[in-house]
């Protein structure tokens, strides 16, 4: 009798974009999705998203969700789940044939009560301020993780409650994730996550710039974003008044 599985299961981090609906307006938000494709093919073409109805007052109908689906579709992403809320959006991921995801619930519950409003993209400072003191996650946060050899294209390496220290390379391709900062002692070419459990105080310090991506809970810019003069510079990445800022260090 043959006992060898067919397939291997494992469970494991996954790059998933979390696409929170704050207007459902169908037509604006593939718009809005097709533009961010355009700038960043190579991060957003055939990306898997999440869909999160939590910020509106009430959960979409299955057809409006449909709608919504089949034109993030064409603009490019791929749509894989809904992110966990009510017992409505159990009910519409059951009708949508879409699972559903909680990982994404605990950074936006503080925002639910009000959405922020919208601010224009600030300026680049010439200048970063002086590094303040990231609070841990949590109080029983582990010590900061290390990692020595180079992080190479496809690959992922996570920090779970704690900062992310990288003493090499961060590759085309490849993607450093913590729920506290993340410090990269060398060139930074891929995706780097800070504050990936919704901490607003974490940083991103590199001494080589040339990200593809870079976040801080949640709040992003790709390459196509971060001014010219940054590239190659040894900078740190913040938050500020929920706006992401980028500074070249002196």
């Amino acid at each position: 009798m043959d006992y060898e599985q067919a397939g291997e299961l494992r469970i494991g981090q996954v790059g998933i974009a979390n696409l929170r609906v704050r207007t459902l307006d169908v037509a604006r938000m593939v718009a809005e999705m097709r533009d961010r494709v355009q700038r960043a093919p190579h991060l957003f073409g055939r990306a898997a998203v999440v869909l999160d109805f939590g910020g509106l007052s009430r959960t979409p109908d299955a057809a409006t969700a449909q709608s919504l689906i089949d034109g993030l579709r064409d603009a490019g992403v791929l749509p894989v789940a809904l992110a966990y809320g009510t017992s409505e959006t159990e009910r519409l991921a059951e009708a949508l044939g879409l699972p559903l995801l909680a990982k994404f619930r605990a950074q936006y519950e503080r925002a639910d009560a009000a959405p922020a409003p919208h601010r224009p993209e600030p300026e680049p400072v010439a200048t970063a301020p002086a590094p303040a003191a990231v609070a841990p996650a949590n109080s029983n946060a582990s010590p900061g993780m290390i990692q020595s050899t180079p992080v190479r294209s496809g690959q992922q390496v996570y920090a779970d409650s704690r900062d992310l220290t990288v003493l090499t390379t961060v590759g085309a391709g490849a993607e450093v994730i913590a729920d506290g900062s993340v410090h990269i002692y060398g060139p930074l070419r891929g995706r780097a996550l800070a504050g990936a459990q919704g901490n607003e105080k974490a940083r991103i310090f590199c001494r080589e710039f040339h990200a593809e991506l870079v976040a801080i809970a949640g709040h992003y810019k790709v390459l196509e974003d971060i001014p010219s003069e940054l590239r190659g510079k040894a900078v740190q990445v913040w938050l500020e008044d929920e706006q992401l800022k980028i500074a070249a260090l002196e």
